[in-house]
């Protein structure tokens, strides 16, 4: 059977701290093309981000990517770390 390898690729990302943080990453992918909402709730702690696939939820703790083509996307913080790595 055929093996792969992801190519080594550069991306940017921002992970999101127990609301903290929310409000800056927002900007962060509305000012680089992104769409992303943080609903007007007390109690409620995520984030929808316009993808590739359609509207996706981020939770606290979740990754926020920036892709290759400037897309964006949430990541969950086991796949990130077994993902990535700081360069």
């Amino acid at each position: 059977m055929p093996k792969f390898r992801k190519k080594p690729v550069v991306i940017e990302a921002r992970q999101l701290e127990e609301k903290y943080n929310f409000g800056t990453v927002a900007a962060w992918v509305n000012d680089n093309g992104g769409k992303a909402f943080i609903p007007m709730d007390d109690g409620i702690d995520f984030m929808l981000i316009e993808t590739l696939e359609g509207e996706m939820t981020a939770l606290a703790g979740d990754w926020i990517i920036q892709g290759v083509k400037g897309e964006f996307y949430p990541c969950k913080p086991d796949i990130f770390e077994a993902t990535y790595e700081p360069v």
